[in-house]
């Protein structure tokens, strides 16, 4: 584990520290001037070092021993133009230099970031974060030594090369994103439904304002929520709905619901995953994690506006108790849905839960966050989440918050007329998966949750994150800042 903390001065910064990385566009290098604020052997080796490197799309880092103090020196080269559906902040290009520079996971390390706008402070922090993750069940490091001894410094330094104060809330930022992406990495049968609601609980302890309770096992049918109690009924742990809330002293008077799918394992359930697609399917609470650390940042730095969290637990079993094709279950909302894939039981979760936010605790806005389609990634990739909503304005703020908190998102048709036809019954309101899945499937997945909506005057955004949440082996943390970003601006 690195431990990471922020410094607004050089002297401070390079006190103690093993290695330096220097990150800023390539244009920032080929001017030099920033890096006077360096001693001058760690100025003209970072020029040197610049020279002969490119930073191409997204990125490179490269390295050298300094024969002084920090013993080594690294660079990331920044490309200098970005696309418009890229972050302004280079984020995405910020973690890739990171992680090639192999810094932070031992010994102690700084990194000295030239930032063209301040605002862009945290998605940078949140980036460097993100090359460096918490959870680790490896015994040693290369060195053999703990990798807990790891230490980590930040320097930013904004457009006029003054040094910029980390603020309270890019501190939080990095943390919870760091711990989101922890529990989503944490093994599943670690971190079943009971031990993500004490998690939970513990993240958010001590923070005035806040208060939680939980719905768990037979109380969720008491509570009308059949499709969240039939998905996890036949695990080990029972099924729960979580729910934080955070209460200003002095409210805004809006009233906002973050709502996250918490799978702990997905088996599939009857409809069993086959091959490699069980591999990784801890993921499937990488939702619920950035609900989680979105509420324990807003709720931190004080949010104006009153902030429930909604935490849909439950682990996806099979055996003799678990849900089966054919059955007919029936949501908070009413409806009926006719179960024709069990593997389509994070809507059936979500559907729940966004039902019992607009209605029982009268949110005037929901905003899910889910691993929720595969489909996601064909749609819209590893880098940008999907999001659909039913309200221009509220999908214009999420793509806005993704461009600032780097947390990138990319809108998918909101069309109920065209989507509902998907899930027709013969015996129920509908079934939980689509007829035809090469009819956008992820805009049809969302469709389904909001159709438990109707009725209400909701509005209502939906992120699925399946592919950013967790692109290869490791989780991002992402959400976090997106949900976050997006509350604050409201």
């Amino acid at each position: 584990m690195t431990r990471i903390r922020f410094t607004k001065t050089i002297s401070t910064l390079l006190s103690g520290t093993d290695t330096l990385l220097v990150v800023a566009p390539a244009q920032a290098f080929a001017d030099g001037s920033f890096l006077d604020v360096l001693p001058e052997e760690l100025m003209r080796a970072a020029l040197d070092l610049a020279t002969d490197t490119t930073p191409g799309d997204l990125g490179t880092a490269a390295s050298t021993l300094t024969g002084v103090k920090p013993r080594k020196l690294a660079i990331g080269v920044l490309p200098d133009q970005l696309s418009r559906y890229n972050a302004p902040s280079r984020a995405e290009c910020v973690r890739r230099v990171v992680a090639q520079a192999k810094i932070g996971d031992k010994g102690r390390a700084a990194v000295l970031l030239l930032l063209d706008d301040a605002q862009h402070y945290a998605a940078a922090a949140c980036a460097v974060g993100r090359a460096l993750p918490l959870y680790s069940a490896k015994s040693a490091n290369s060195n053999g030594k703990s990798a807990k001894d790891a230490t980590l410094k930040i320097m930013a330094i904004g457009p006029d090369e003054e040094a910029l104060k980390a603020e309270p809330v890019v501190q939080r930022l990095l943390e919870s994103s760091r711990e989101a992406a922890r529990l989503v990495d944490t093994p599943p049968t670690e971190l079943n439904p009971k031990a993500l609601q004490a998690e939970a609980y513990r993240l958010v302890r001590g923070i005035e304002g806040v208060t939680k309770r939980a719905i768990v096992g037979e109380a969720l049918l008491t509570a009308r929520m059949g499709g969240l109690h039939a998905v996890g009924r036949c695990a080990q742990e029972s099924p729960r709905l979580v729910v934080l809330s955070y209460k200003p002293k002095r409210s805004s008077g809006k009233h906002v619901a973050l709502v996250g799918k918490g799978l702990t394992f997905d088996t599939g359930g009857l409809s069993l995953k086959t091959g490699g697609a069980m591999v990784h399917m801890k993921s499937d609470m990488g939702g619920a994690a950035a609900v989680l650390g979105a509420f324990r940042v807003l709720a931190q730095t004080r949010c104006k506006h009153r902030v429930s969290a909604l935490l849909g637990l439950a682990e996806n079993a099979i055996g003799p108790a678990a849900y089966k094709l054919d059955d007919v279950l029936t949501l908070h909302s009413g409806l009926t849905v006719e179960i024709n894939n069990t593997d389509a039981e994070g809507r059936l979760v979500l559907a729940d839960a966004v039902s019992f936010a607009a209605r029982k605790l009268k949110a005037d806005l929901v905003v899910d966050a889910a691993t929720l389609t595969g489909a996601q990634l064909v749609a819209t990739g590893k880098m940008h989440a999907a999001v659909v909503a039913n309200d221009e304005d509220l999908e214009a703020r999420l793509i806005a918050a993704g461009r600032a908190s780097g947390d990138l998102v990319h809108p998918l048709p909101f069309a109920p007329e065209l989507y509902k036809q998907e899930f027709k019954s013969a015996v129920a309101d509908m079934r939980n998966s689509v007829a035809d899945r090469a009819n956008a499937q992820s805009s049809c997945a969302a469709q389904f949750v909001h159709w438990h909506l109707e009725g209400t005057t909701t509005r209502w955004g939906h992120v699925d994150m399946a592919g950013p949440a967790f692109p290869g082996k490791r989780a991002t943390g992402f959400g976090v800042a997106l949900l976050a970003e997006l509350v604050r601006g409201l």
